[in-house]
């Protein structure tokens, strides 16, 4: 990717899996049974982060770090069959022999990242860039208010913190990903992301890499450690789908990219229900549906603004491929859609309060949709974005305001 050597994420990293492996040898040294194979499953994000990064950046990493891993899979194999059926003569010098390679390997990855110096450095405000944060303040309400409502209105605040901390990470971890992935359109897209860190050259893609990937391995074993593996298994697969199937495979295909890519954005109240509760049901899922019917007309909205940089850059949004008219069209139909959509949770319970500001909110929604099918033109298209914003916001705190008065 280049020629520099690991930077401080990967360092990082490195020396939080070897840590994690060793804790988990010394735990099985003790017989502490549960905490030892907790502590091994925690070690595993970091190491496969370790070697994704190696894979892609840093290939003279590559063998150790994914020996390292290898050997802690076997541990962790050896150790499960030894709880099925019970330890063998050889099985716990074996199970405990696998543990002390695994830790000395990945101790010398560890090693490997501190061998040479990496002397370019960025900017503190380019990586806080990179987790595009007015994006994640709007991911980390609906998650927030997923947690209320999942709790009923009485939530833990300190789990709930933990939560929101763990999803930061993810929608961090992602976001910073997202930039290596689209540092060539982001050139082409006008001045606003043309000035990101990797697209502007201020930062190498590998430091961006390090960085996203350590904030994703951080967010599944802060999840799974203090909340639930549930919450971490939901924040993980919303990085990925948003990496790997919306921006890795979609983004660049298909005009449908936004409608399918949604459900990454989608998860967020998954997570806080889940963080709550330990489970998912059908409410949950309810709320996960809103978000994904609300994406693709705020999305398009944008889209209709930034239709020659999206051309420029060959990016097959709806506008582009169909045209302005029928985007409008397909704004006005999922507005009617999302809109009715939001009066289901009524019949699960969710109060008046939700209900009025359902109605409200989207009386205006559609009511902006349609003065935009009226007057195609920059402004009314500017105006429905902004005000879905607003929308969703407002729309997820009068939910968890209802289950707090209810």
């Amino acid at each position: 990717m280049n020629g520099l050597g690991p930077g401080p994420w990967l360092r990082l990293t490195a020396v939080a899996g070897a840590l994690a492996t060793g804790a988990a040898v010394v735990s099985g040294v003790l017989r502490l049974g549960a905490g030892h194979e907790a502590l091994a499953a925690l070690a595993l994000p970091p190491l496969v982060a370790l070697v994704v990064t190696a894979r892609l950046a840093h290939r003279r990493l590559l063998p150790v770090a994914a020996t390292a891993l290898a050997l802690l899979l076997v541990e962790i194999g050896v150790g499960g069959v030894v709880g099925l059926f019970g330890a063998a003569d050889w099985a716990v010098p074996v199970h405990l022999a696998v543990a002390a390679l695994a830790f000395a390997a990945t101790l010398v990855a560890a090693a490997g990242t501190l061998r040479r110096s990496a002397p370019r450095r960025s900017a503190a405000r380019d990586y806080v860039t990179l987790t595009k944060p007015r994006i994640m303040s709007l991911l980390l309400l609906t998650g927030g208010c997923g947690y209320v409502v999942g709790a009923r209105g009485d939530p833990a605040l300190g789990r709930l913190a933990l939560t929101l901390l763990g999803l930061a990470l993810a929608c961090g971890g992602a976001s910073a990903l997202n930039h290596v992935l689209d540092r060539d359109v982001d050139r082409l897209m006008g001045a606003r992301t043309r000035a990101r860190p990797v697209a502007a050259q201020r930062m190498p893609p590998s430091r961006a890499l390090e960085f996203g990937l350590a904030l994703s391995a951080a967010s599944f074993v802060l999840l799974a450690g203090v909340v639930n593996l549930l919450t971490a298994a939901l924040a993980l697969v919303g990085n990925l789908f948003y990496v790997v199937v919306y921006t890795g495979l979609l983004k660049r295909r298909t005009p449908q990219n936004i409608v399918i890519g949604g459900a990454a954005g989608a998860v967020p109240p998954l997570v806080g229900w889940a963080a709550a509760t330990g489970r998912l049901t059908l409410a949950a899922f309810l709320l996960f549906a809103i978000v994904f019917l609300w994406t693709p007309p705020h999305f398009w909205a944008l889209a209709l603004l930034l239709k020659e940089h999206y051309a420029a850059a060959k990016i097959p949004m709806l506008p582009v491929v169909a045209g302005d008219a029928e985007t409008v069209r397909r704004i006005v139909r999922y507005s009617v859609l999302l809109v009715a959509f939001t009066l289901v949770p009524v019949g699960l319970g969710f109060g008046p309060l939700y209900l009025g500001a359902a109605a409200l909110l989207g009386g205006v929604f559609v009511a902006l949709a349609l003065r935009l099918r009226a007057r195609p033109a920059a402004r009314p298209a500017a105006l429905l974005f902004h005000y879905s914003l607003l929308y969703l916001a407002l729309l997820f705190a009068a939910a968890a305001l209802d289950s707090v008065l209810a």
